[in-house]
């Protein structure tokens, strides 16, 4: 089911499926909905499902520009849970989506019996792409013709071929077309070149040892977007931290094989403790 709520400041965009336990899914950047067509249908098997597009991407419309970074998204998300009366047992993030879910867990955490991270980008840009990557996505996104420019250039389906190869996976036509569709609407990008200039990981990264949350970090072996040495590290400073590893899969994990990623989800759920 799709349906659209406005709470302040976004109007957000959610599908929601099944019944149980709640799972929280949250994209990653440049992603939407679309991310999760094949992995929510199974989850919703047993849990009531919920996975809204981020402020600013897919069909949400943001309202309020400067709240689209990490901290500010994650309270605007425990926002729109508060208001429709859900209280996520797991918080599962894809890629910027991970960090974004152990922000909520940083927020309150007391809420949650876990957090579940795909491919999670839990660590800073290196060298010189660590400054200069945000000052450009931050000049870019504020630049009028900017989003419709890179709209026009990555809607495309050779260049759309190009970066989800560059990602390590290998996901259906149908996968594929859904990602041009995003990539040529200027909105969106716009959304995703803000979220970027907001973007800030330090304070979450140096405050990982403060979630006492079970967190399980799911990694493709062949992601090539975020090395899985990424979530190993990140899992070695979290209090009950552990990695989950997929051999053959790449950053898109969860949509080259969402039976195996669900049955991974499944086992993780299982073996954590309830509430207490």
């Amino acid at each position: 089911m799709s349906t659209f709520h406005a709470v302040r400041p976004h109007r957000w965009h959610v599908q929601e499926a099944g019944t149980g336990p709640t799972i929280l899914l949250i994209h990653g950047a440049a992603g939407a909905t679309q991310s999760w067509r094949g992995l929510l249908p199974l989850l919703a098997g047993d849990h009531h499902v919920i996975a809204p597009d981020l402020p600013g991407q897919g069909f949400t419309r943001s309202g309020a520009r400067h709240r689209l970074g990490l901290v500010a998204m994650a309270e605007d998300l425990w926002a729109l849970c508060d208001d429709r009366g859900w209280s996520p047992d797991i918080v599962l993030g894809h890629s910027a989506g991970g960090a974004v879910a152990l922000q909520m867990a940083l927020t309150r955490g007391e809420k949650m019996r876990g957090v579940i991270g795909i491919n999670a980008a839990l660590g800073p840009f290196d060298g010189l792409a660590g400054w200069l990557f945000p000052i450009m996505a931050k000049v870019l996104s504020i630049t009028p013709f900017v989003p419709a420019l890179f709209a026009r250039m990555s809607g495309n389906e050779a260049r759309i071929a190009e970066l989800l190869a560059a990602t390590g996976s290998d996901i259906d036509a149908e996968g594929a077309r859904l990602y041009r569709i995003l990539a040529g609407d200027p909105g969106h990008v716009d959304g995703t070149l803000a979220m970027m200039s907001q973007w800030q990981i330090e304070p979450l990264l140096a405050a990982l040892p403060q979630i006492r949350l079970p967190v399980r970090l799911i990694v493709g072996e062949n992601d090539a977007t975020v090395p899985p040495k990424v979530s190993q590290t990140a899992a070695g400073r979290l209090a009950d931290g552990a990695v989950i590893r997929l051999p053959g899969l790449g950053h898109l994990a969860h949509e080259e094989a969402p039976e195996l990623v669900a049955s991974q989800i499944r086992a993780i759920v299982e073996r954590l403790p309830g509430r207490s």
